[in-house]
């Protein structure tokens, strides 16, 4: 029998109307999918914990460890809504940003705008940008309640469209009230990960996890990276990184805010960064946005998706594709082959991360070498980690390899965390009932039946010399299957 092949890269997909079903939850964990992720942005509270059941449900049916990311809505700022539905806005027309101005009330001169702070924002010569950067306003004059603009690039405007300031800049509190309301409503849901949106300090991901805790709901936090201002400072993103278990490139009110040319070079950063301080990082926005209405993906959305993967990212995110698309499995299995296309290329296997780096424990330096010796002996199929916390074979992620590491754990909080950590396979195996002498034969035996490993090939196992302690790794030993 062939060992299988693990796609290392994870695949997180969004539920909407179009796959909120049981039958199509079950079909897109059958076509690849890790993670699903909740919008909080649409929807009831009581709407995600039903789905949120269903997920369990299937994916208890299928034998698979998937994880549950519950995707705050955050401060999005946005304008108030026209009397009819929207306006055409010609290049060179004037408009204005207003304060006072009622619900329903804007037209083709002006909107309304709920975000108060926008007069000590913005300036004289400021682009503003609207509906994702698609229409485009120059601060002609900044008043004591509005803020007059010329259209620089026009378009149709909707109601109820976001605002950016290029450059950044208009910044809310990342939790607001409907977040906060929706923490308190996470109980039924009991998310994996929480992402927080609009992150602008490491407070943020504290308040978070506060505002969890009174819950006692422990879910890893994602920091949404989609500030200009907060890439632009090395000091604050790096706190943010480190208060989180991972981040997100949302790459778009990011690449409004700082623009796609500039988004190219900090996505690839952002992604080095985060796997640098051992942190996990999802790619998303737009990946292949055109299989909403078509069934193939562009050439471009492939290589969109194989560039991420060869930069290094734990996974890729669909978001409209999935949620309101017409081909939301087809969509899946098109990002797992690109996926697994990139990682086929020798760029994927290896690293060069922590070469010159000193370790802080046993743990980190059994992790490390136990990803070195792998790449170097070619009989290895595979890592087997016997673990309590998940936080070795998370460090043997940081580096890359094109073998799999297998987690094995009897705690499903571990290894649903380890669903969304790139080369990382989550399987159930409860070391405890086995004797010492016996349990790494066991976990072997296990992997074979698994369909992981086969006769004559090796493996490398990590595990404590103290089972069932929280990191203890120190033992790392190669092993043949009988």
């Amino acid at each position: 029998m062939t060992p299988r092949v693990n796609r290392r890269t994870k695949i997180v997909a969004t539920i909407g109307p179009a796959s909120e079903s049981e039958d199509m939850i079950a079909r897109l964990i059958v076509a690849g999918v890790n993670v699903f992720r909740l919008n909080f942005s649409h929807g009831s509270s009581a709407q995600h914990a039903l789905v949120a059941r269903r997920i369990r449900k299937q994916a208890a049916l299928a034998g698979r460890y998937v994880g549950i990311l519950a995707d705050l809505q955050g401060p999005k700022i946005r304008i108030s809504t026209f009397r009819d539905g929207s306006v055409k806005l010609a290049n060179g027309d004037r408009f204005r940003l207003d304060l006072a101005l009622a619900e329903g009330e804007g037209d083709a001169t002006c909107v309304g705008i709920d975000y108060q702070e926008l007069t000590r924002s913005v300036f004289h010569g400021d682009t503003l940008l609207l509906d994702d950067g698609r229409l485009r306003l120059r601060v002609d004059e900044v008043l004591d309640n509005a803020v007059d603009c010329t259209v620089v690039v026009g378009g149709i405007l909707g109601s109820r469209k976001g605002i950016n300031r290029l450059g950044g800049g208009l910044a809310a509190p990342a939790l607001t009230p409907k977040d906060i309301a929706d923490i308190d409503s996470l109980a039924e849901v009991r998310p994996d990960f929480v992402a927080v949106s609009f992150v602008s300090t490491a407070h943020d991901i504290f308040q978070t996890r506060d505002l969890l805790l009174a819950h006692q709901l422990t879910p890893a936090i994602i920091a949404k990276i989609e500030r200009a201002e907060v890439v632009a400072d090395d000091d604050t993103l790096n706190g943010i990184i480190d208060a989180s278990f991972g981040i997100m490139v949302a790459r778009g009110d990011l690449g409004v805010e700082v623009g796609d040319a500039e988004l190219i070079g900090l996505q690839k950063t952002l992604i080095s960064r985060a796997r640098k301080m051992d942190r996990v990082v999802i790619t998303a926005t737009q990946m292949m946005e055109s299989m909403i209405n078509s069934a193939m993906p562009t050439r471009a959305e492939v290589f969109d998706v194989a560039n991420a993967v060869l930069d290094g990212t734990d996974a890729v995110m669909l978001s409209a594709e999935t949620a309101v698309g017409n081909y939301p499995v087809e969509v899946v299995a098109a990002m797992a082959d690109a996926a697994l296309g990139a990682e086929r290329h020798p760029v994927a296997r290896t690293s060069r991360y922590r070469l010159d780096k000193q370790f802080g424990s046993a743990q980190e330096a059994i992790a490390m070498s136990a990803i070195y010796a792998a790449n170097h002996y070619r009989a290895v199929r595979g890592i087997a980690c016997l673990t309590e916390s998940g936080s070795t074979p998370l460090q043997m992620s940081r580096l890359s390899s094109g073998l799999p590491i297998f987690a094995l754990s009897q705690r499903s909080e571990t290894l649903q965390r380890l669903c969304l950590c790139r080369g990382v396979v989550p399987l159930f195996f409860d070391a405890s009932v086995f004797d010492r002498e016996t349990v790494e034969a066991s976990a072997i035996e296990f992997l074979c039946d698994e369909g992981q490993l086969q006769k004559d090939d090796a493996v490398l196992l990590t595990k404590g010399s103290v089972m069932g302690r929280p990191g203890s790794t120190n033992i790392m030993k190669i092993l043949s299957v009988p």
